[in-house]
C-alpha cells in the first residue's frame, strides 16, 4: 500500500519527522507529521514572518491571480484517474462525484470569481490597501486581515478546505490548517500547486492532521491564531470556542439545514413537475446529501396527491442519477441510520399512517424517497434519503420552519419568479440564509454571504479615519 503526503508545511524535511499519524480509508494511506513544540513553535513564526514578506504590500488582485493559477494545477492533478480514486477511497464518495464536486468548485477559485468577490465586498481589494470612502458613512474605513488564522476543517464537502484558505490569503493572512479525517488530502494538493506557481505566497500555508479534541498540536496552534475558522458540528464548535486564545476570533460555519419547496403552478404541467424533480435530485444527490446546501426535506403545494405525484418524479430523476452520479459507500453506522429510516417509515405505513417509501426494495438502492401525508419536517440522515410532504399554501411554510430557525441555510423554491420575490422576505425573516432555485441550490455564488455573512468581510476588521 503506497503512502500520500496529506500535509504541506513549508521548509519540513520529512526526514526531520519522528513520528506520523497515519489515517487509512478504502485501502489508502495517508500520513501526516507529529510536530513537537519546537517545530510547531518555528512553523508558526515562519508562516507569520512569510506574511509579512510576500502578503502585507502585495495586491489583492495579484494574490487571486497566483491563486487561480494554482486553481488550474490543482486540477490537472485532483483529476488525474489515480487521484480520484484515492479522493474517492478516502471522502467515501464515487468517482464521478468527487470529479464532479472539485470541477464545480474550482470555478469559485478562479480569477474572475475572487476578483468578483474582492469587487463585491472590498473595493476590489483597495480597501485592504487604503482608507476608503464606504457608502452612508460619515468616515473613510480600510480592511485589515488577521495576520495569523488557523482552520478547522470538516471533511463532508471536498473543497471547501480550500475556499476557506483562498479566502484567508485573499485578505493577507497566514494561515494553518488543520485537516478532516474524512479529507486528509484535496488542500495538501492544493498548497502543493501553490507552491508551484508562487513561491513566496505558497510559504503562507501550512496543513496538517492532527487528532481533534485537544490535542499538542492544536492547542499550541490555537493559543497563537487571532482568528480561527472552525466548520464542523455544535459540539466541535464549542469545543474549540473553548480552548481559543481569549481575544482571538471565532468564525463558525456549524450544521445547517436546507429545505426545497415546489408551487402548485409547477405541478401544473408536466414539463414543469418533471424539470422541477430533475433539478431537486440532484441537488439532492450532490455530496451524497452533506453539504449545508442539501434539501432534507421537499413541501409541495398541494394535497396528499400532489405530493404523491411528486415523490414519483423525483424517486426516477434520483434512480436515473444512481447510474451516472452513483452514492458512494455508506460506512456501517450511516448504513444503520438510513435503514432505521426507512424502517420506522414502513412500520408507520403498516400501522395505518398514509406513507409511502420509494424504491419499495431498498436492496441495491442508493436513494429513499418517502412520500408523507403530514408536513411534519425532521432532519433527513441524508445519503439521498428525502421526504416529500403536502402543504396547504407556500405562504404557510416560513412559519413551519421557525424549529429549524437559526440553522436553516438555503431554501429552494420553485415558483414563478414573482412568487419567489413575493416570497422571499417571510423565509428572510423566518431564518434562511440563501432563497434560490434548484438548479441553483448545490452552488452558492462564490461572492455570495456565507451563513449571512460576507465570506471576505467575516475575515477582516474595519478601521475607520475620521
Amino acid at each position: 500500500m503506497s503512502t500520500l503526503d496529506g500535509w504541506y508545511v513549508p521548509g519540513l524535511d520529512a526526514a526531520a519527522v519522528e513520528r506520523w499519524h497515519t489515517l487509512v480509508r478504502g485501502g489508502v494511506r495517508v500520513r501526516s507529521p507529529i510536530l513537537n513544540a519546537d517545530q510547531l513553535t518555528h512553523t508558526i513564526g515562519a508562516l507569520r514572518a512569510a506574511r509579512e514578506a510576500a502578503l502585507v504590500t502585495r495586491s489583492a488582485r495579484d494574490i487571486a491571480a497566483a491563486l487561480a493559477g494554482a486553481s488550474e494545477l490543482l486540477l490537472e492533478t485532483a483529476t488525474r484517474d489515480d487521484a480520484l480514486e484515492a479522493l474517492a477511497a478516502l471522502t467515501g464518495y464515487s468517482v464521478p462525484m468527487v470529479r464532479t464536486v472539485i470541477g464545480r468548485m474550482a470555478e469559485d477559485w478562479r480569477q474572475p470569481a475572487l476578483q468578483g468577490l474582492l469587487d463585491a465586498e472590498l473595493a476590489g481589494g483597495g480597501a485592504l490597501d487604503r482608507f476608503i470612502a464606504r457608502s452612508g458613512r460619515p468616515a473613510h474605513s480600510m480592511a485589515v486581515g488577521p495576520t495569523f488564522s488557523v482552520h478547522i476543517f470538516s471533511g463532508n464537502v471536498p473543497g471547501v478546505a480550500i475556499t476557506s484558505i483562498v479566502r484567508a490569503l485573499l485578505v493577507r493572512s497566514a494561515v494553518l490548517g488543520k485537516m478532516a479525517s474524512g479529507e486528509p488530502l484535496l488542500a495538501a494538493l492544493f498548497a502543493r500547486a501553490v507552491e508551484r506557481v508562487d513561491v513566496a505566497l505558497a510559504r503562507c500555508i501550512a496543513v496538517l492532521y492532527w487528532p481533534g479534541g485537544g490535542s499538542p498540536m492544536e492547542e499550541a496552534a490555537l493559543a497563537e491564531a487571532d482568528t480561527v475558522i472552525v466548520y464542523g458540528s455544535g459540539e466541535a464548535i464549542r469545543a474549540v470556542r473553548g480552548r481559543a486564545a481569549p481575544d482571538a476570533r471565532i468564525i463558525e460555519h456549524g450544521p445547517r439545514y436546507s429545505i426545497g419547496l415546489v408551487g402548485r403552478e409547477v405541478l401544473a404541467r408536466d414539463d414543469s413537475a418533471a424539470g422541477a424533480a430533475q433539478a431537486a435530485a440532484l441537488a439532492t444527490a450532490l455530496f451524497d446529501q452533506q453539504g449545508c446546501v442539501s434539501p432534507h426535506a421537499i413541501w409541495v403545494e398541494g394535497d396528499a396527491g400532489a405530493a404523491g405525484r411528486f415523490a414519483g418524479l423525483l424517486a426516477a430523476a434520483l434512480e436515473s442519477l444512481a447510474a451516472t452520479l452513483p452514492r458512494g459507500a455508506l460506512d456501517a453506522a450511516a448504513a444503520v441510520q438510513v435503514r432505521s429510516v426507512r424502517t420506522g417509515a414502513e412500520f408507520r405505513g403498516l400501522a395505518g399512517e398514509d406513507i409511502e417509501v420509494l424504491p419499495a426494495s431498498a436492496e441495491g438502492a442508493g436513494w429513499t424517497v418517502i412520500r408523507e401525508a403530514t408536513d411534519a419536517l425532521r432532519p433527513s440522515p441524508l445519503y439521498r434519503t428525502i421526504t416529500v410532504h403536502p402543504i396547504a399554501s407556500l405562504a404557510d411554510a416560513p412559519a413551519r420552519l421557525a424549529p429549524w430557525g437559526a440553522r436553516l441555510h438555503t431554501v429552494a423554491l420553485a415558483v414563478t419568479a414573482e412568487r419567489r420575490a413575493a416570497l422571499a422576505p417571510a423565509f428572510a425573516r423566518a431564518g434562511a440564509g440563501r432563497i434560490t432555485d434548484f438548479e441553483r441550490m448545490p452552488w452558492p455564488s462564490a461572492a455570495g454571504h456565507h451563513d449571512g455573512r460576507g465570506p471576505l468581510t467575516e475575515l477582516v476588521r474595519w478601521v475607520d479615519l475620521e
